[in-house]
């Protein structure tokens, strides 16, 4: 029997993995191939690549070299067969959903999944005679319910935003086995350094590479990966569409991969000791992070996950007068959305994703004027402890 070659760890696989073993004019990063269309030789090189004798590229909806790179190299950090890369994290999202979904299917996906996620499935989907249902994040039993005989798509997110509830991956294999359905997961939070959904069984793991995965905040990018039957249909419906990833994105993308594990390392360690900082500091009401043992899933957390990310999510003991007054008073953490990047980011959920959302609703939805989410970048721990704690004191 032949021997399987040995596995890399993850830090020499962000570096290494996918990239060609003759280097294209001897360059030790990959180019940016920025063509738009590819050149035959003759018409038997044609016929070639119809065929599917000689790979090729054509046009570059289809494909391009430096986008076929980072697919490569995203397959391999997810142990998954292929992969489809698209313009953002959202296009990854709809897509994906479009592609694998038809008049008449049904889909059931969690109610703490990714706002505008929501918004497509409920809003959206119904204009293409696609039904869908939301249930209770961690409720099972209401998830299998809602299962029906045309359901083909269990979608799920885990950790979530923006508190960073874990789903139980066994209980949801198990789910997905007993139906025959898919399951795609959401993981942009999790990234393949702390978890890697399909290991534990699922058919789909989408990212918004715009996140830890470029880690620059310089690009939009979204990947879908998993089952190659899977993704090629995905890819294929991605050709007719358009959504494609552009060649100087792939390029950012494939550079913020070489130090992804790196980053990852520093990320989740600056995490959790900030974590446990406003756990014990006396102006904080509460912490949302799956590393702390009070998280409500952090037994899950500790089975699936090997880290848990930069995300700390809390809420201030003061109203929107004093949450405003620690936003306003950091020197170093900036207002922005977004997060997994090498800069440290704080947001204000209620001002600025649900802004438009009567006050009534908002709370419904969990979003309380106290509610910020804090997302540390690679800086130096301590400076971001002392920039936390001097702008708490104002509060």
């Amino acid at each position: 029997m032949k021997k399987e070659p040995k596995k890399d760890q993850i830090e020499t696989r962000t570096v290494h993995a996918g990239e060609a073993d003759a280097h294209w004019m001897d360059s030790i990063t990959t180019p940016i191939v920025q063509s738009s269309s590819y050149i035959f030789r003759d018409s038997d090189h044609i016929l070639s690549y119809i065929s599917g004798q000689q790979d090729h590229f054509e046009y570059g909806r289809y494909g391009n070299p430096t986008v076929s790179i980072a697919i490569k190299k995203l397959v391999e950090l997810e142990n998954a067969e292929d992969g489809v890369l698209f313009d953002c994290g959202m296009s990854a999202v709809s897509t994906t959903i479009l592609a694998l979904l038809n008049q008449g299917d049904h889909l059931v996906i969690t109610d703490d999944a990714y706002k505008k996620t929501l918004i497509f499935c409920e809003k959206v989907l119904g204009r293409f005679g696609i039904q869908s249902t939301v249930v209770k994040m961690g409720d099972y039993e209401q998830l299998e319910a809602a299962i029906r005989p045309e359901t083909v798509i269990m979608f799920s997110e885990s950790p979530t935003n923006p508190y960073l509830n874990i789903a139980d991956f066994q209980r949801l294999k198990k789910i997905r086995d007993r139906y025959g359905i898919l399951w795609a997961i959401d993981s942009t939070f999790g990234t393949p350094y702390n978890q890697r959904p399909l290991d534990w069984g699922a058919d789909l793991v989408i990212h918004s590479a715009t996140k830890y995965l470029s880690g620059h905040n310089d690009i939009l990018a979204g990947v879908t990966l998993g089952k190659r039957e899977i993704t090629s249909r995905i890819s294929d419906f991605l050709h007719t569409i358009g959504g494609i990833l552009d060649p100087h994105a792939a390029y950012l993308l494939l550079r913020g991969l070489k130090t992804f594990a790196v980053r990852m390392e520093r990320l989740n360690s600056n995490g959790m000791q900030i974590a446990q900082f406003l756990d014990r500091h006396p102006k904080i009401k509460r912490v949302y992070y799956p590393g702390l043992p009070n998280h409500r899933h952090h037994e899950i957390a500790r089975r699936q996950m090997s880290g848990f990310g930069s995300v700390v999510t809390f809420e201030v003991d003061s109203n929107l007068k004093g949450t405003r007054a620690l936003l306003d008073n950091l020197r170093i953490a900036l207002i922005a959305p977004s997060f997994g990047g090498t800069e440290t980011l704080i947001t204000h959920p209620a001002t600025v994703s649900y802004y438009n959302y009567p006050p009534e609703e908002r709370r419904q939805l969990g979003i309380k004027d106290e509610l910020v989410r804090f997302s540390a970048g690679i800086e130096h721990v301590d400076d971001l402890i002392e920039d936390l704690d001097t702008a708490l004191k104002k509060v």
